[in-house]
């Protein structure tokens, strides 16, 4: 009988990718394993099929030589693939089914169980100002550190931790199930490789303690909210003599009284008398480097919008400096006294003999109200 396409046998496309075809096989296997079907000899036949698709799929060189040349170039090899390549497939296989992790062979004295230590997170809220120039300032963190009474080991000074004899140091053992040999945390020593009798009283036997540090933190120019600063090393202890995890410092711009910053550019709002905006003149602006003086034109209008250039902020990875972009808003006159409010009255009454000259645009906005409640 001819053999099946192999891909039809894992039921993916020829172009999956190899977490696919794992995925795929791994169902296939816990499916017709002959474990759970005793006695059946048709689905320990589709077992014996899928295992050798999978054999064959999952190595790039014999995959590459199938899929030029079909069965007849990878026979020897699926022929050759005995306990020892099965044993290496199902190795990894039943790693992800059951969440395990290397560590019960040869001699590792417990290195499995080495673990590098959490990375830490900090929000630090800054000004627009520091944002812009850049800044140093002091945090202080919430961390795991190496306990300094038993220097990490957990055992009480004077003692030492001994090698677990259940697992003999190696942190994991093996359990027979049917056919496979399956790796556990051991539940002696629950991982660690060692038992320690007389536990360091400061850290409880755990190797590490809780603690407060406090750290100096550069904050570049340009950072935005979001930005995310690294600082290598600084996060918590790692476990066994493992390396310690980094902290990252997540930056969050506080609210400006004046600006508002988009992307490298800076927004205000400036207003204006009504008289500067009739009759136009010069006004001074604030600006994050002091101060800049921009020309009213004569007739401004509310939402015009004056950009000075370079005023804004250089960004982490920019070139050059955003722009500052000044929203005219003109201010109506409040709190008006009898003679303010006459002489209003006779630029209005002026104002109504020619609106059409003086006020265009309510004179054409009312011109399209009347169509529209005309129709």
């Amino acid at each position: 009988m001819s053999k099946r396409d192999y891909y039809d046998v894992l039921g993916v496309s020829r172009d999956a990718d190899e977490n696919e075809i794992k995925k795929s096989y791994r169902k296939l296997a816990m499916k017709y394993h002959p474990d759970r079907n005793a006695g059946d000899a048709k689905a320990e036949e589709r077992f014996k099929e899928a295992k050798e698709a999978y054999e064959i799929l999952s190595d790039p060189s014999k995959r590459a030589a199938y899929d030029q040349y079909g069965h007849a170039g990878v026979e020897a090899s699926a022929a050759g693939a005995g306990a020892h390549g099965f044993s290496d497939v199902f190795s990894d296989i039943f790693t992800d089914i059951f969440g395990m992790r290397g560590g019960g062979g040869g001699g590792g004295g417990g290195r499995s169980n080495i673990q590098r230590g959490a990375d830490l997170r900090y929000n630090l809220e800054i000004t627009l100002e520091q944002a812009a120039r850049g800044a140093e300032t002091k945090i202080r963190i919430p961390t795991m550190v190496v306990c300094d009474t038993c220097h990490g080991d957990g055992a009480k000074p004077g003692t030492t931790p001994k090698t677990c004899t259940t697992c003999d140091g190696h942190g994991q053992v093996r359990m027979q199930q049917g056919f496979f040999s399956i790796q556990q945390t051991c539940p002696k020593c629950h991982g660690s490789g060692k038992i320690i009798s007389t536990p360091c009283s400061s850290c409880h036997g755990a190797g590490r303690v809780k603690q407060h540090k406090t750290l100096n933190i550069k904050i570049p120019e340009g950072v935005d909210t979001g930005d995310r600063i690294r600082i290598t090393g600084e996060g918590e202890a790692g476990i066994n003599g493992g390396p310690p995890g980094d902290l990252y410092v997540v930056v969050h711009l506080s609210s400006h009284p004046v600006f508002q910053r988009d992307g490298n550019d800076l927004h205000c709002e400036i207003p204006i008398s009504f008289t500067a905006a009739a009759l136009g003149g010069e006004i001074e602006v604030p600006t994050l480097d002091g101060h800049a003086r921009i020309k009213i034109s004569p007739e401004t209008q509310t939402g015009k919008i004056f950009r000075l250039r370079g005023k804004g902020i250089k960004g982490v990875r920019s070139h050059a400096a955003g722009d500052l972009l000044c929203h005219v808003v003109v201010e109506t006159p409040v709190n008006l006294t009898s003679r303010q409010k006459e002489l209003l009255q006779e630029l209005e009454d002026i104002s109504q003999k020619d609106d059409s000259r003086h006020s265009p645009r309510a004179k054409s906005w009312m011109e399209k109200a009347r169509e529209f409640f005309s129709e």
